[in-house]
């Protein structure tokens, strides 16, 4: 069996932050995990830009996870690759991350930079949308997490989803 100590994983962790950065960039949604008062798990979507460390989010108070975001509950996200653009889908791409959240004040100056950015990635139905008294823009900070790239290649991020160190000491085992 091949046993890799933490070291010598720490030293095969070359920097990946700009794979992060292409998997950002290819991805037009966030999948979000979010719980209600009562501790009810809740899984969704939405479109999403990218803007200075944070993902925004135009969302409607119709759907669970809204209020669940509002509410300023504990939530995690995750950006993955395409399933129909995967080598392997055991082994998919993908970046999950802890978030703080913010609520930001419509028609103020970043509510207006962002609905305009998001209009440049979405199209125009984002300013139907953002005239929609039920939505509101979050913020999506990062706070830690994780990426992977592969079998075996599995990484902590911190709140800049830059790569910290290797996630396991060991490889995978098998009988």
């Amino acid at each position: 069996m091949n046993h890799t100590t933490t070291e010598e994983a720490k030293k095969a962790a070359k920097p990946l932050t700009p794979k992060v950065k292409e998997l950002i960039e290819r991805s037009k949604s966030v999948i979000l995990g979010t719980i209600d008062a009562e501790g009810t798990p809740n899984s969704s979507y939405a479109p999403f830009v990218h803007i200075d460390k944070t993902f925004y989010i135009l969302v409607s108070f119709m759907a669970k996870h809204t209020q669940n975001l509002a509410d300023g509950r504990k939530t995690s996200v995750m950006l993955i690759e395409d399933e129909s653009a995967t080598k392997q889908i055991y082994a998919r791409e993908r970046l999950t991350f802890e978030a703080s959240i913010s609520q930001i004040e419509r028609n103020s100056e970043i509510w207006n930079n962002v609905v305009g950015k998001l209009k440049e990635a979405h199209g125009k139905v984002v300013d139907v949308i953002a005239e929609m008294q039920d939505f509101i823009l979050i913020g999506l900070h990062p706070v830690k997490g994780s990426y992977v790239n592969g079998f075996g290649s599995a990484y902590f991020v911190n709140e800049n989803l830059e790569i910290l160190e290797h996630r396991n000491d060991q490889n995978h085992q098998s009988k």
